[in-house]
């Protein structure tokens, strides 16, 4: 008898008809996402995997402290890495300098940051007793691990990215300090994004644009509001029908408030950044880890493609540390506990009047 097939609904996905991607620095999520790492592991794992494929992503500057760098110094270097193009566009005069500042993969064993397993745990884990029975010939676990790409890596922030990866012509930098206009600069996006078309059944090619401070204060943009909204709109009707992704920064106080609501309506991605007031004694009280901290991460909205489900996180506000003061981690913010010895608890008292003198009864 044959094999009957199971039947579909009109509603359902094919899944079988999505390709699983076999690209370094790619990897496949769910409702046939393909997905590309932020450069920082728990932010990826916090946002479901990383940057979706065509999403537009927008980083909130704080004036206090420069925090948005780290973010997107992670997110270059990732790209970098993983051989994929990318287009940089700065305020800066000279916007190539800036890619000697980018950060290194880790590659020694005692600078991995917390949590990595070890070299020699990797793999197959079995007890002792049953390893006779294994054929001499089982493939080596390690090796295959350590051939393989990783999605995402641990960059040593104190050490700088080797400058074959660079100085590649893959990488276009652009800056946009003296530009009167943003006709040049999208035509320049434009060109880029020409290199990655979208294309379900192929993403061996994706890449990256980072432009950092849009409406800096040293580009004269202020009163060219319209025209930079313009070009987001424009940007992400670009990167949507792409293989890439954009991230781009901006300082919000520098923007009406209207003009700055509309900039966070059109993100896929939405983040903050703040820094942390010096010597805030109460917020030391508050927090816990108050020391190590370094800057807060805001989450404010998570791209949803292919999907209308809606995402929930468990936190949205996360502390920035560096650990070993190289590596960038994440964590949730946790209260600090508190001293059982300040204050009265609630049980001290066994009566509900302060003027009865009795310790059995209550008296309303």
């Amino acid at each position: 008898m044959a094999a009957t097939k199971p039947r579909l609904s009109s509603f359902s996905r094919n899944l079988s008809a999505v390709p699983s991607s076999q690209t370094p620095g790619v990897k496949c999520g769910p409702n046939g996402t393909m997905f590309v790492s932020s450069g920082i592991p728990d932010l990826d794992k916090i946002l479901g995997g990383g940057f979706p494929l065509g999403s537009l992503v927008m980083v909130m500057e704080d004036a206090e402290a420069p925090h948005h760098m780290l973010l997107l110094r992670n997110f270059m270097s990732q790209g970098l890495v993983h051989n994929q193009p990318l287009f940089y566009a700065s305020p800066a005069k000279d916007p190539r300098a800036f890619l000697g500042t980018l950060p290194s993969p880790s590659t020694s064993k005692d600078e991995k940051p917390r949590g990595s397993v070890p070299e020699q745990e990797k793999g197959l884990r079995i007890a002792w007793q049953y390893k006779k029975y294994m054929p001499e010939n089982q493939p080596n676990f390690d090796s295959q691990s350590d051939n393989k790409q990783v999605y995402c890596n641990d960059f040593d922030l104190r050490k700088p990215l080797e400058r074959h990866y660079h100085s590649a012509q893959h990488v276009d930098c652009v800056s946009i300090q003296d530009s009167t206009n943003f006709i040049a600069l999208k035509d320049r996006c434009a060109t880029f994004l020409a290199q990655f078309p979208r294309n379900d059944a192929n993403s061996s090619c994706t890449g990256r644009i980072a432009i950092q401070s849009f409406c800096a204060p040293q580009c004269e943009h202020s009163n060219m509001e319209w025209d930079m909204l313009s070009f987001i709109k424009s940007m992400k009707g670009m990167i949507r029908s792409s293989n890439a992704v954009a991230v781009i920064t901006f300082p919000p106080s520098l923007l009406s408030l209207s003009s700055s609501k509309r900039w966070q309506h059109l993100a896929d991605t939405l983040l903050s950044v703040g820094a942390i007031p010096d010597e805030d004694k109460e917020l030391a009280k508050l927090l816990a880890g108050y020391q190590d901290m370094v800057g807060f991460l805001n989450i404010h909205k998570v791209a949803r493609i292919n999907t209308q489900v809606p995402v929930i996180l468990d936190a949205t506000t996360f502390s920035i540390k560096l650990h070993k003061r190289r590596f960038l981690v994440l964590e949730c913010i946790n209260q600090a506990p508190v001293d059982g010895s300040s204050g009265s608890s609630y049980g001290t008292s066994s009566s509900c009047s302060s003027g009865s003198s009795k310790t059995g009864t209550l008296d309303f």
